[in-house]
């Protein structure tokens, strides 16, 4: 173990990072880690604050932000909205004819469907939409990238 962990609470009480309890120290962080993520060429210290830093943020949002379920019609319809056409979503669904079905609550995704879905739109964990068969808690979608 090295000596900086051998008296962790005197880590803390010297103003390590800690865990986060309110939004005033969730600005406080989220200011600290854009200026170190702002750094041309972050030293090795620098690199570690960021990714501590980043946890600690992520773990507190998660927990008091989390991001709604939401359905996978209206997902697809979201899309839509972003100047998305049926017709562009054939390669993901096969046909016109089986997105609009899919939009009018007639059929649900596919394995395939979600798998095209999440490759074309960057989003890693878009498969949630089919264990689930109803909810996506994707935090990666890229869903209004350039892919429209």
């Amino acid at each position: 173990m090295s000596t900086v962990l051998a008296n962790p609470a005197e880590m803390i009480a010297h103003g390590a990072p800690r865990i986060i309890h309110s939004d005033a120290e969730l600005e406080a962080y989220t200011d600290a880690l854009f200026r170190l993520t702002a750094l041309d060429n972050p030293s090795s210290s620098e690199a570690e604050a960021i990714e501590l830093l980043t946890l600690l943020v992520e773990r507190y949002e998660r927990e008091h932000y989390p991001i709604p379920v939401s359905d996978p019609i209206e997902v697809v319809r979201f899309l839509i909205e972003q100047h998305l056409t049926q017709r562009d979503l054939i390669p993901q669904f096969g046909s016109e004819s089986a997105v609009s079905m899919f939009l009018a609550g007639q059929r649900k995704f596919t394995l395939a469907q979600v798998r095209k879905l999440s490759a074309r739109f960057s989003c890693r964990q878009m498969s949630s939409l089919e264990k689930n068969s109803r909810a996506c808690r994707c935090r990666s979608c890229d869903l209004t990238g350039s892919d429209f």
